[in-house]
Formats: structure tokens, C-alpha cells, sequence
């Protein structure tokens, strides 16, 4: 008796300890049953079990044998082989995921966590302790908020070179509305990715992004301008607010957003073998699609909140186009960007001389002057050197690597300098 106690686990000897109290007659079978958490039947066919074969009874007649769902070794060898190849460096869930989908083997996120630890190829990540941010309810509807940023990263694992990736996330369900690769943050690349989003889902109420110089004038003594971005100007004639967070963790669902992208865009270029932003972007859609039905949630309230664009492309086009006002000289000629142009017209033009003439500039690079209702036609015929462009925190990495590109491909026997470490 007392070796098998020995063997039996903590719930099994407090379960023997009732028993005996029960078979004494020192305890009821109710209230046996209760401190068992039992019903009184049961409590009765495990007082019968132990009367019949003693302590042994009450052990567990499945300790020792091995579980049906047990992974075969060869399955077990094929899932360690393709942990350590095609899918190293892939989390538990993401590995589960893709051992079904792309292997057809069904294993759970919990095995495959812990053939990972077990064989060094993951180790769980620290939590580190930190300010807790309260989170804040989703909107209601899809369309009311809509979160933008953008992602720097080595999103090729260098297999191509680093660029940011634009994010349009929907606040109200986690659906993204737009994935979209540039070498940096610009407004033109977001443009483009409104524009897209307008197009497939209409105008959101409103966008939430950061406090980037793209959507916010941060100069605290601009003496000059409208006090707008070319973007928020854009947003303005769309009817969209534009709102800027305070803080990284006030546009959460974004941030978040980018850190799985940063896992799982990642991994899954990686098994297509994509390794430029223009196979990257082709790839957006499908993987917009396999993302939406992995997280995207359905809204409290299944109304659209999205305005419709009721106009053709080309009036979108012209609401999206950057806007600058010239007044042409006597010989019809007006400046931009470093080049001298001249407007052509059929008659002597004496009605445009001093005339005020808005410059549109397309997201395509194309231009047109507008003069009140008309289109004027017009031509360059001089240039002249245009100034160094100025780079910030977000354009500066991609302005080194094309540097370092350039170089490699002038001079292909230079290599960069390796820095030395501190040690």
C-alpha cells in the first residue's frame, strides 16, 4: 500500500485519504462527493473500486500508455525538418498555420511550441514590465476611423533592399484596407494608398495618424501657409478629418498592426521568394485577403460608414493633385521646380499676361495649368540646377542605401567599411 502511495500523484493520495475516511464510516458519501467535487454516484463506484483493488484502484488506468494522438516519429521528423528549413524563425502559431496549410499536417500550436523549445528554435519572448495603457473601444462602424502609418524594415531580410511599408487599417473591425511598399514615407505614397482606399471602400469619416511633418505642420513659428499640409489639404477636399495622435500607444491598432506584419509579411515573402517592392506589391492583395479572414472582426454595428466617391477617377485624380498658384509674365512664361515654362496659345495671348494660374501635379508626375474652366497647353524650354534634397529620420536610411547601391555598382571591387566593435 505505502509503495503505492509512493507513485501515486498529490490529487490521487488526497483521493485515497477520503476514501478511507468514507470506507470508516467517518465521513458521509456526501459530503465525500463534495470535498472530491463529485457527484454521490461516483462517489460510490470509487469507494467500490478501491474496496476491489485497494489503493491501485484508484490510480489512473491511462498512466503508462501512450496517447493515440501521439505524432508518429516519422511526421514527428518531417515537422522538425521543416521547422529548421522552410519555416525557422516562424512563431508557434504561424508554424501551425502554415504546416497545415502548405503541408497538410494538422498539429496543434502547443506541439509545435514545444518541439521548438525543446530543439532551440524559439524561445518564448520576455514581457517586459512596463506602463499599462487603458485600451480604447473600437469604433462601431467600418469607415469611421481609419488608422495610417507607415513601417521601415527590412522587409526582404536582404534579399532586397530596405523600404517602408504603408498600413490603412480600419479601427472598427482590424481589416486592412491597404498595404503599400516605397523606398521611404512620402506623400505621395500615401496619396496613392488614399486614393486606392477611396476607390475599393469610399471616403472614411475619418484618418488617424502620427505627428509626422507629412500630416501636421510642426514649426512652431512658421511665419507663412495655411497652417496645412499638402495632405491635410487633400483630406480637407475629400471631407475626411485628419487627426494626429499624441503618442504611439494612442494609435494602437495600427502599431500592433505593423509588428505582426513585421512576423508574418515577413515570413511569407520569404516562402514565395519575393524579393522586391513590385513582386511585394503584387503579393499586397492575396496577403490583405489571408489577413482579413485571420483577424479582422465584424463591426457592432454593420452599417457602412464609408461615402460613397460619386465622381469618375479623373475628378479623384484632380482632388488628390498638388496645387500651387503662378502668376505668368508678359511673355507667358511662369516657373517650377527649377524649370522655366511657357504657356502656348493660338492668338497673340494678351488676356494671360499677369494672369494668376493653378499648377495641378498628378500622382503620376504629369502636370497641368488651369486658368478659371480651361486647360492651357504648355511647353519647358529652360532649367536650371535644382538644390540638395533635405532628408529626415524617415528618408535618411533609404537615401544611405542608395548611396552604398551606387557605389557598389560604380566601383564593384569596393566594399563598404565594416565597423569595428566596442570590445
Amino acid at each position: 500500500m505505502e509503495s503505492g502511495l509512493l507513485m501515486m500523484s498529490a490529487g490521487e493520495r488526497e483521493r485515497v485519504a477520503v476514501v478511507r475516511e468514507m470506507a470508516d464510516r467517518r465521513l458521509s458519501r456526501k459530503a465525500g462527493a463534495e470535498r472530491l467535487g463529485i457527484s454521490v454516484r461516483q462517489a460510490k463506484r470509487v469507494l467500490r473500486n478501491w474496496r476491489d483493488a485497494g489503493d491501485a484502484g484508484l490510480v489512473s488506468r491511462q498512466r503508462g500508455r501512450v496517447s493515440p494522438r501521439r505524432l508518429k516519429d516519422e511526421a514527428l521528423v518531417r515537422i522538425l525538418g521543416l521547422l529548421e528549413g522552410a519555416y525557422r524563425g516562424f512563431g508557434p502559431t504561424l508554424a501551425a498555420e502554415k504546416l497545415g496549410e502548405r503541408d497538410a499536417i494538422k498539429v496543434s500550436r502547443e506541439t509545435i511550441r514545444r518541439l521548438q523549445i525543446e530543439h532551440g528554435l524559439w524561445r518564448p519572448r520576455q514581457r517586459r514590465g512596463g506602463k499599462a495603457h487603458p485600451l480604447r473601444e473600437r469604433r462601431a462602424r467600418f469607415g469611421e476611423l481609419i488608422q495610417i502609418d507607415g513601417s521601415p524594415h527590412d522587409w526582404f531580410e536582404g534579399r532586397g533592399p530596405r523600404c517602408s511599408l504603408i498600413v490603412f487599417i480600419d479601427d472598427a473591425t482590424g481589416r486592412l484596407t491597404d498595404l503599400r511598399f516605397a523606398p521611404t514615407e512620402t506623400t505621395r505614397v500615401y496619396l496613392e494608398a488614399l486614393r486606392a482606399h477611396v476607390l475599393a471602400h469610399g471616403r472614411p469619416f475619418a484618418l488617424y495618424s502620427d505627428r509626422h511633418g507629412i500630416f501636421r505642420v510642426n514649426a512652431k513659428d512658421a511665419a507663412g501657409g495655411d497652417g496645412r499640409t499638402e495632405f491635410g489639404r487633400v483630406a480637407e477636399r475629400l471631407g475626411i478629418e485628419l487627426i494626429c495622435a499624441t503618442t504611439p500607444q494612442a494609435k494602437g491598432r495600427v502599431e500592433r498592426a505593423n509588428q505582426t506584419l513585421q512576423d508574418r509579411l515577413v515570413k511569407e515573402m520569404r516562402l514565395e521568394g519575393i524579393s522586391s517592392m513590385e513582386e511585394a506589391q503584387a503579393f499586397a492583395p492575396r496577403f490583405m485577403d489571408m489577413w482579413n479572414a485571420r483577424f479582422a472582426v465584424q463591426p457592432r454595428d454593420a452599417a457602412p460608414a464609408h461615402r460613397p466617391w460619386a465622381q469618375d477617377v479623373n475628378a479623384l485624380d484632380d482632388v488628390l493633385a498638388r496645387r500651387e498658384d503662378r502668376v505668368l509674365s508678359k511673355t507667358l512664361t511662369f516657373r517650377c521646380g527649377g524649370t522655366l515654362y511657357c504657356v502656348k496659345t493660338t492668338g497673340p495671348g494678351t488676356a494671360l499676361r499677369g494672369a494668376r494660374v493653378s499648377l495641378l501635379h498628378y500622382l503620376d508626375g504629369t502636370m497641368q495649368v488651369r486658368y478659371k474652366d480651361r486647360t492651357l497647353a504648355f511647353t519647358a524650354f529652360h532649367a536650371t540646377p535644382t538644390p540638395v534634397k533635405i532628408e529626415d529620420e524617415k528618408t535618411l536610411n533609404a537615401r544611405v542605401d542608395a548611396i552604398i547601391a551606387q557605389i557598389a555598382v560604380s566601383h564593384p571591387k569596393t566594399r563598404p567599411p565594416v565597423p569595428r566593435g566596442c570590445g
